[in-house]
C-alpha cells in the first residue's frame, strides 16, 4: 500500500472486533512516530500504549458517553506532549503540530496494517492522567483507538454513528479551503 492509498482507507470505524498487540506491532507503530519531523528534530510526542485488559477497563472510566464502542478496542494509544520540549518562536508553538504528525504516522501505518486507528476528543484528560499517572504539566493531547474493524455494526452506536460506518462522511469541496497564491 502506498502513503495516498493509506489516507483514501483510513477511516474512523467504531464498530471493531478485537486483535492481537504485540511487542513487535507497538515498537512498528512507534517507530513510525520516531522518525516523524519536527522543529529542530526536538521529537516532543510521547505515546502511552495501553493494551493490558485491566487498564483498558479503567481507561473506560475516561470516556464520554457515546465512546461506549471504545470497550471493544484491542488497544489505546495515548498521546501527550509539553509545549516546553518543542520550538516556540515568538507567537508559533510547535510542539501539537509535531505531535499531530507523529501520530498521523502512527495512524497511516495503523491503517496499512490493517487496523482501524480512530482519534477522539471524547474522554476526560483529568481521568486519564489519573489512570495512567501522567503528571499535571503534561499536555493529554488525543486518544487514539485501535482495533480491528467488524462488518457488523455495534449496537451501541448512534443512528449518526452508524451512518458515519457505512459511508465516509461528506468531505468539504476543495475550493472551500485552498487558496492559490493569496486567501481571499
Amino acid at each position: 500500500m502506498d502513503v495516498k492509498d493509506a489516507i483514501i482507507k483510513r477511516r474512523a470505524y467504531r464498530s471493531l472486533i478485537p486483535t492481537k498487540i504485540t511487542k513487535k506491532l507497538i515498537t512498528d507503530l512507534a517507530e513510525c512516530a520516531r522518525i516523524t519531523a519536527s522543529c529542530f528534530n526536538n521529537q516532543p510526542w510521547k505515546y502511552v500504549f495501553v493494551f493490558k485488559k485491566e487498564v483498558l477497563n479503567k481507561m473506560h472510566e475516561a470516556l464520554s458517553s457515546g465512546n461506549e464502542w471504545v470497550k471493544k478496542a484491542s488497544m489505546i494509544i495515548v498521546v501527550l506532549g509539553k509545549k516546553e520540549d518543542d520550538c516556540v518562536i515568538r507567537d508559533r508553538i510547535y510542539y501539537r503540530f509535531d505531535i499531530g504528525m507523529a501520530t498521523e504516522a502512527i495512524i497511516l501505518r495503523a491503517t496499512e496494517l490493517g487496523l482501524v486507528a480512530h482519534p477522539i476528543a471524547g474522554y476526560s484528560p483529568r481521568k486519564t492522567r489519573e489512570v495512567l499517572g501522567i503528571p499535571e504539566d503534561i499536555d493529554v493531547i488525543t486518544l487514539v483507538i485501535i482495533g480491528k474493524h467488524s462488518d457488523k455494526i455495534d449496537p451501541v452506536l448512534s443512528e449518526k454513528q452508524i451512518e458515519a460506518e457505512k459511508n465516509r462522511p461528506e468531505r468539504i469541496p476543495i475550493d472551500d479551503f485552498v487558496y492559490i497564491n493569496k486567501y481571499i
